[in-house]
């Protein structure tokens, strides 16, 4: 991948390697999953499937490949989808992406009290501090996790934010849908 620093783990390329191929989607897209796979095992045990990504002439032996799963169905609540997933033991782990509002820490102590979730929502929507983020969260079976960040108004791969505490609570969402 072009944009991908070559001296960043795995976990790191696969996740920018997502935000990458998100972003050539443009943004207002809804949440995706991914399945991660070890590349090299990938290769070996289904060379057909390997063939069909692109991956039979690649030379890295270690790496992840993300393979983009079924649509989120639209009705259901994120974190109630995510609680009925459960991943083959050759997946290593999996990616979302997801875009939200978010407000800077300033606006922190704006937020009114006791608004319903619609409201909430409504109120950030129209908050003029609001900014829009496309957030790309991995976590491999390890517990390993990396996560992407992309401000709508900073749309460039070069201004894209990287690190495995970028969005926890979502990396733990994602973590348990390996737990037994």
């Amino acid at each position: 991948m072009s944009n991908t620093p070559m001296a960043a783990s795995p976990l790191t390329r696969a996740v920018l390697e997502i935000d990458e191929y998100v972003s050539g989607l443009g943004w207002d897209q809804p949440a995706r999953l991914f399945a991660l796979v070890d590349t090299a095992r990938l290769r070996a045990q289904e060379p057909a499937l390997a063939a069909q990504l692109g991956l039979e002439d690649e030379s890295e032996t270690v790496g992840l490949t993300p393979i983009e799963q079924e649509e989120i169905p639209s009705g259901k609540p994120l974190d109630e989808f995510l609680g009925t997933i459960a991943w083959p033991d050759a997946v290593a782990g999996c990616a979302l992406t997801v875009e939200r509002l978010m407000l800077p820490p300033s606006a922190e102590t704006q937020v009114p009290q006791n608004l319903s979730e619609a409201k909430l929502a409504r109120w950030v929507a129209e908050h003029p501090e609001r900014q829009e983020v496309r957030m790309t969260v991995a976590v491999l079976r390890d517990g390993s996790r990396e996560a992407a960040l992309r401000l709508r108004e900073k749309d460039s791969p070069t201004e894209v934010l990287t690190g495995p505490d970028l969005v926890p609570g979502l990396a733990e969402a994602l973590s348990a849908t390996f737990a037994d």
